[in-house]
Order: C-alpha cells, then structure tokens, then sequence
C-alpha cells in the first residue's frame, strides 16, 4: 500500500488537484502509519531522503508534525524561516526553488499567496507540499477527514457546522466535503465570504457529488442535528490584522458554547484546527469538554503529513 507509484513525484498544493479515491488512499496509508507508531513498529521508508522546510509563518503544529514525520520516516528536515534565506535579499523564487530542488528530495513550505507554493512547484521537478497558504491547508485537510472517519465511522452523509474566519481551513473544508458529498454549513456574518475560486470548483464539484456547501448567518439554526461543530478563529494570521478589533465585534453571536453544542446530536464532536482562542471563537468548557476531539485532530497532523511525504517523495 505505502508502495503506491500513482503519486510519486506529483506536487501537494491543494486537495482540488485530488479525487475521492486518491485522498482516500492516502488516508488509509495515514492510518496504517498510526497503527504502526503505537505498535512501536519502524517505518523508516524515507532513509537516505533529505527535505527542505520554508516557514514563512510561525508555527506549533506544522513545523513540529512535519519534522516527526520525517524523523520517523528516517529522512532527515532542514528547516528554515525567510529571513534566514537569500530570499530575504531578494533572490527569486525560481533560484531558491531550482537550488533547493538539486539538494532536496522534497520542499514542504508555508507560506502566504498560492501563487508562490505554485512558482516553486513550477521551477522544481521534486514535490512541493503545501503546509498552509491565505487560500487553502490542504495538511490540515486530511487530518480533518482522518478524525471525522476514526470518529464518526466513515464520511458518508454528515453534517458540519463551520464558524470562523472565511480563509484557508474553511475553503479547505468546502473542497473536502464538495468531494466527498458532506453537507457542509458555513456560519459567519455577511460580508465574510469565499474566495471565488473556491467557490467554482466547490459549486461544479457539488453538482456531481450532491453536496450541499450553505452559506448563513444563524448559527444556531445551522447546528441543528449537527454531527460535528468546527469552530476556527476570527482573525486568522496573515489575515488583515487591522480589521481584529471589527472581527471580534461582527463574530461575537458565532461563539461556539455550551448553549450552542446542545442544539447538535448528542454525539456531536468539536473540532479545532488550532491555535483556539478560548473566550472567543468557543468557550473553555466545549474545548475542553467530552465532545472534544481536537488533540486526536492535531496528532493526526502528523500521520497524514507522514503519508503525504512516504507516497509523494520518490
């Protein structure tokens, strides 16, 4: 399974690039490397391979998720923020992205435009894994599908309530339901909306799946019957910062709390992709609470990233 040659050499930017039974299998990869860490059984299919790590933004859960991954693969990272690189100075894209690519067996980058995920993936034959950009975290994606499959038995005819900040894990969340046929309910003020390429592929991807991806502004109304609630913060980084204090206004009646969770099944789960905000976007006793799956969601960072990186390095 782990030895699958159909993703070899392919690059990792967004899960638009990936259909139903491709994300599938690497799920099922991802679950046989978390089988395979809690039997204490190695899985060093990476020995002798080097990746490259360009952080753009700070991070907790990518940069360490991605470094054990590798680690465990037994590859060895090399990490590093801009302002260590040439690029601070100046050099292009296409240089940085062409060097790396003959020391490198595969660049994992976060970063903010997709259009630069896109530059290095033009200018380097070995893959390009996108570790979060202002459109979509497609990493963050896939451990999401893991936790909802181990937690819900499955990804067939679910109903997610989103609220949050419209940015890279939602429009991640509207792609991955859009394929899978979810039906998926956005909950934000009016004014916050998708970005419109999102919004193609998702509408024309819903027309052949059946998905229902629905925009609204009554939270409450859209939790009924809910079998997962995902909260997410109001003012994502690398979003317009300056607009926080209005962010915080427009979403205060979209908190998540223990009011709202009682209006989802019963056996609804929260989720979060991290870092929360607790008095925000939910309360400390939902993030907290029984409910709460949101670090079995950030563990699962590490053994989708694992499979990403075995399936896609050559």
């Amino acid at each position: 399974m782990v030895t699958s040659t159909r993703f070899k050499g392919r690059d990792f930017l967004t899960l638009m690039d990936f259909s139903r039974e491709e994300i599938n299998y690497i799920l099922d990869v991802s679950a046989v490397f978390k089988r395979k860490l809690m039997a204490g059984e190695p899985h060093e299919y990476l020995k002798g391979k080097t990746v490259a790590m360009i952080f753009e933004k700070p991070s907790t859960r990518t940069r360490f998720s991605f470094q054990a991954a590798v680690a465990h693969l037994g590859a060895q990272s090399f990490y590093a923020m801009r302002q260590q690189l040439q690029l601070a100075r100046g050099e292009p894209v296409k240089d940085t992205a062409r060097v790396i690519d003959r020391f490198c067996d595969a660049l994992v980058i976060r970063t903010f435009g997709q259009e630069i995920v896109e530059e290095y993936a033009e200018y380097m034959v070995h893959p390009v894994i996108n570790a979060l950009t202002d459109l979509t975290h497609p990493c963050q994606g896939l451990a999401d599908l893991l936790t909802i499959r181990e937690k819900k038995g499955g990804l067939e005819g679910l109903k997610i309530v989103y609220t949050g900040d419209i940015w890279n894990v939602a429009h991640t969340l509207m792609i991955a339901s859009s394929i899978y046929g979810l039906n998926l309910y956005l909950a934000r003020p009016k004014g916050y909306d998708p970005d419109g390429k999102v919004m193609k592929f998702v509408e024309e991807k819903s027309e052949e799946t059946g998905a229902q991806i629905v925009l609204t502004s009554d939270l409450e109304e859209a939790v009924i019957d809910a079998d997962i609630v995902y909260a997410n913060t109001w003012h994502s980084m690398g979003g317009p910062e300056m607009e926080k204090e209005k962010r915080l206004r427009d979403f205060a009646p979209f908190q998540i709390n223990r009011e709202v969770m009682a209006k989802a099944k019963r056996d609804a789960i929260f989720m979060h992709c991290l870092p929360g905000y607790r008095g925000e976007e939910m309360t400390d006793d939902v993030i907290e609470g029984p409910q709460s799956v949101v670090f079995d969601q950030a563990e699962n960072r590490m053994h989708t990233e694992k499979a990403i990186l075995a399936l896609f390095v050559s």
